[in-house]
């Protein structure tokens, strides 16, 4: 800038003008001129919006320069060109994120449009069952699975009320709200990670594999794929049906008990099962 921020730094070194001024004329100087440098080949506007982000690090220049060698103009110059490169940089990987995830919202969208066939399920009656005992601690068990259409066809088939039927499945899913909260929680988290991953891998693809920058991209997107694997195994364990001594204390019996049946239960399914085959 032809020895001008020189002249500027001397006046405010001599108490001619103020700490804000200097910084406002350095400021308006670099605005005026950067486009001259076209620094990354940035066009007028984003030279406006990275000169913004510059200002702070212009406030930090005047007290960490040192005239040793090269003028205050030379220090500028070089703090605008260098960066420029890292405002690039950054914006380069904002645009692959944002890029990245506009189209997988594109695809959930183009998914959630589409129309689902119409299935109607034929509402008929189940036939009444021998081991009631049985079936109850199987329907109390996966409860989370119940709509209130199949209570109201299960509970005449075990010889109970519909709505004693309701109130116990009811009955648990209060009692495990705060597992279904931390399991939501969790799947939003898992999703969240999908993103980060297919961000990662727009991100690797953007820059040369043996450049540091490319292999940086490399490591986090390895380290980002092993925590989605450690998450989506976390959420698999994550148990959705009611544990035995909750089902033993909403029907009054032992915990002893409803293991017992649930396990002959079990046993039952896998005979008839094999016998069918």
């Amino acid at each position: 800038m032809k020895m001008e921020l020189d002249k500027l730094l001397n006046a405010y070194r001599r108490g001619q003008m103020n700490r804000e001024e200097l910084e406002s004329r350095i400021f308006f100087r670099i605005r005026e001129r950067v486009f001259r440098f076209r620094p990354e080949k940035m066009d007028r506007e984003s030279c406006g919006d990275f000169v913004s982000w510059l200002y702070p690090r212009i406030k930090r220049a005047v007290d960490r320069y040192e005239a040793h060698g090269s003028t205050f103009d030379s220090y500028i110059n070089a703090l605008v060109r260098l960066s420029a490169k890292e405002y690039c940089l950054r914006q380069k990987d904002h645009n692959i994120i944002e890029q990245t995830w506009w189209d997988a919202k594109a695809e959930e969208m183009m998914a959630c449009e589409e129309e689902e066939p119409e299935y109607f399920e034929p509402k008929r009656d189940f036939s009444p069952v021998k081991n009631r005992r049985q079936v109850l601690l199987l329907l109390l068990k996966s409860y989370y699975f119940l709509s209130d259409d199949y209570i109201a066809r299960a509970a005449p088939a075990i010889g109970m009320d519909e709505k004693e039927l309701k109130n116990m499945v009811d009955t648990l899913r209060n009692q495990r709200l705060g597992q279904e909260e931390r399991m939501r929680r969790l799947q939003e988290r898992v999703y969240s990670q999908f993103y980060r991953c297919l961000a990662f891998e727009n991100r690797t693809r953007a820059f040369p594999p043996e450049s540091s920058r490319g292999m940086e991209m490399k490591k986090r997107l390895d380290a980002a794929r092993k925590r989605l694997a450690a998450m989506r195994k976390r959420l698999a364990a994550v148990r959705v049906d009611a544990p035995n001594r909750q089902i033993a204390n909403l029907i009054g019996a032992k915990k002893g008990t409803v293991d017992s049946g649930l396990h002959t239960a079990r046993l039952n399914y896998e005979r008839n099962h094999t016998a069918q085959k």
